[in-house]
């Protein structure tokens, strides 16, 4: 995820959408907007799974976007430059497999700078759908820094939006992440966060991470249960 540029441009009013299944809508004015699964998404998109009885599973994934499940390109607003990383497609099939349904959490502050439109936005992740498979719900912040909102990860707010949205508390859900902010995020709300580092990972965030992987594939298969070591790759 791109750590954006502070800018001095006077930041614009977040965008307002139809509050119609499958788009973007803002539920609370000056919150995140919400993208949340049209009806007909595949079986075990959108399903909350029972309680494993260790209650170790997490009851839903939140993913932030750019830098990990996407590479990072800055400022993209162009679905055809949309590249999987590593081991993605694999890693969220797992999960679907196991009935836990999935989120993306990420901020896109050039919404809020007139760089990116709703339009654009709901393309990049009509794009990132077939890449990748279906969302529950896709939970986006449209503030820049300046504008103090609690939406922006490091804030608890994305996650606190899509964990309302799947109907499942927050301390039962995961937050995987290539950044501090994305980790911060999940503690602040009583997720758990699990980081998988890039080139763009600063070696503080990495340090202090409680659970780290090297690949999406690893991260999900701890968080099933299913690699039990919780330290670095």
């Amino acid at each position: 995820m791109t750590r954006p540029a502070r800018t001095a441009a006077p930041p614009e009013p977040a965008p307002r959408t139809a509050h119609t299944a499958g788009t973007w809508q803002q539920p609370e004015p000056g919150g995140p907007l919400l993208r949340r699964a049209a009806p007909a998404a595949s079986p075990g998109a959108c399903a909350v799974p029972a309680s494993p009885a260790d209650g170790s599973r997490p009851a839903a994934v939140l993913f932030d976007r750019d830098g990990t499940l996407v590479e990072d390109v800055p400022h993209n607003t162009d679905p055809d430059r949309l590249r999987p990383r590593p081991l993605a497609r694999t890693a969220l099939d797992a999960l679907r497999a196991a009935g836990v349904p999935l989120g993306v959490v990420t901020n896109q502050p050039d919404l809020a700078r007139g760089a990116l439109t709703v339009r654009q936005l709901e393309s990049l992740h009509e794009r990132l759908e077939l890449l990748l498979g279906p969302f529950a719900v896709t939970a986006v912040c449209p503030h820049t820094p300046e504008q103090g909102c609690g939406c922006r990860k490091p804030a608890p707010g994305l996650v606190h939006a899509a964990c309302r949205a799947l109907h499942v508390p927050p301390r039962r859900a995961a937050v995987v992440g290539d950044i501090g902010a994305d980790l911060e995020a999940a503690a602040a709300c009583g997720a758990r966060g699990v980081l998988v580092p890039t080139e763009a990972t600063r070696a503080a965030e990495i340090d202090a991470a409680r659970h780290t992987a090297d690949n999406l594939a690893l991260a999900v298969r701890r968080l099933l249960g299913r690699d039990r070591r919780t330290g670095g790759g």
